[in-house]
């Protein structure tokens, strides 16, 4: 039974994309709506995603922002106020033309992003430097028409969270900027495990609208690239398009300096792509919403179950715990929450409970250790920090065992055609290196690492002096 349970998860190495619809759907994180793209996210799922926004939430707060609301539609006039932004997005937008069965006056936009919400009211709240800055968050979900969709990577509709900040100067602007990219950073590689490399978007992969745009990117099992948040430096010209001024100290009015940041569900399928198994999730112990499983064994037999529950309530102090008490058989129990990916299971039974023991079950190695009930709290907790820990280094030599670094462009496909993964290359800055390379390879630039290495002189693409190392890859 057992082995039939796990052979409904294709193999990674047969058909990654195919591992991936079954290890969301079987395990319970979502299902398919009937609108195209769409997708239900299931409790396991949404509790998961709970657990990222809480950390987020937490550090966004921690840094002196305030959650606040904006609504779902945006009237097509306030989107064409900023030319750059409108052109970005027209492709993407969802447009309502009906109200009942009267067509409206003007179209309204379903949002694919709110930085002309927060402009407009930005514009009535900020008149003085003493209004400034501004650290403004909101927690929402918005609507992006994509052609090809997969489950939290690219869908219709997903959540989010978007800040929207105004400052006295370009440097605040800035200094914000790279401080919310790190945040993000950190959520990354301290809750999901997943090794992040910070850096700035090239021009032609910037933001539309923005003056610069930083990202972190993340590498998945199968060598492709996964944008895993983006921090926007927007400058003044979201600020002139809407007419946002602020007296100074000196009775002069300027301009406002703006960003904008956002992170998305997108991540849940960075964790299950970067930790994932043939077995199906791996969910680090900090994400997870179940740190724990205690399974009974032979729980028909006097004393067991009160035992376990015993054991939930005594855990609970140093673990999130669940307990399965069903009459499902235990080698069941143990396949669907490997599948589940919770990172211990506690398995016990009559035997154990006589020699005062149980058995913790690592779900990142699948080792089986037994321990004491009066150390049981104690082990728990090293174990519980010793597979996050585990996890984020296994998935560190991962992403350095594909980074390769190219010199030339032959060179450059040729390392892509033998395995996917991250290219370190120079690159001149010139757009039209950058595009010959997309076309030529279906290859982008992932970013412009601030942690700079001179991987060579020459730029990869047409051999002039070069300056910057880009990063490279294909990416979802």
């Amino acid at each position: 039974m057992a082995k039939e349970f796990v052979k409904e998860i294709t193999s990674m190495e047969d058909d990654f994309a195919q591992w991936y619809t079954d290890v969301v759907t079987k395990a319970e994180l979502i299902d398919y709506s009937s609108v195209r793209g769409s997708m239900i996210i299931r409790p396991y799922g949404y509790s998961l995603w709970e657990n990222i926004k809480n950390e987020l939430d937490f550090r966004i707060k921690e840094t002196g922002h305030e959650n606040v609301y904006m609504p779902l539609f945006i009237p097509e006039s306030l989107l064409q106020k900023e030319k750059d932004h409108i052109e970005g997005f027209a492709p993407e937008v969802a447009w309502v033309t009906h109200g009942g069965s009267e067509e409206l006056t003007e179209r309204l936009v379903v949002r694919p992003t709110s930085e002309v919400l927060f402009c407009e009211h930005y514009k009535n709240i900020i008149h003085s430097y003493r209004d400034l800055p501004k650290l403004y968050n909101q927690w929402a979900n918005v609507v992006r028409w994509e052609k090809t969709t997969r489950p939290f990577l690219r869908t219709l509709e997903f959540l989010w969270q978007e800040g929207h900040t105004c400052h006295a100067t370009d440097e605040e602007a800035l200094e914000e900027t790279v401080k919310m990219l790190k945040v993000y950073a950190d959520v990354c590689e301290n809750i999901l495990a997943i090794p992040v490399v910070q850096g700035q978007k090239t021009a032609k992969e910037k933001f539309a609208g923005a003056k610069l745009t930083y990202t972190i990117e993340s590498l998945m099992h199968d060598g492709k690239a996964l944008q895993t948040g983006t921090s926007h430096h927007l400058g003044d010209g979201f600020a002139k398009a809407f007419g946002i001024q602020y007296t100074d100290k000196d009775g002069q009015l300027q301009y406002v300096q703006q960003t904008s940041w956002g992170f998305t569900t997108r991540v849940v399928g960075a964790m299950i792509m970067v930790h994932g198994d043939d077995r199906g999730l791996v969910i680090p112990p900090k994400a997870a919403p179940i740190q724990v499983m205690i399974v009974p064994v032979a729980q028909h037999k006097a004393g067991v179950l009160d035992f376990a529950y015993d054991l939930k309530e005594k855990l609970s102090a140093v673990a999130r715990v669940g307990i399965d008490a069903s009459d499902k058989k235990p080698g069941w129990k143990f396949n669907e929450y490997e599948m589940k990916g919770i990172p211990v299971r506690l398995e016990v039974g009559p035997k154990d409970i006589e020699k005062g023991q149980v058995v913790l079950a690592r779900r990142d190695t699948g080792e089986k250790i037994f321990v004491a009930i009066n150390e049981l709290e104690a082990k728990l907790s090293d174990l519980l920090e010793d597979i996050q820990r585990s996890l984020y280094e296994k998935a560190k030599r991962h992403r350095e065992g594909k980074t390769n670094v190219a010199l030339d462009l032959e060179e450059f496909k040729v390392l892509l055609e033998k395995e996917t993964g991250f290219i370190k290359a120079m690159w001149c800055g010139d757009r039209t290196c950058e595009d010959k390379i997309k076309e030529e390879t279906t290859a982008t630039s992932r970013c412009i690492p601030f942690e700079q290495e001179k991987v060579g002189d020459k730029c990869v693409c047409c051999g002039k002096e070069a300056d910057e190392m880009v990063l490279w890859a294909k990416a979802y």
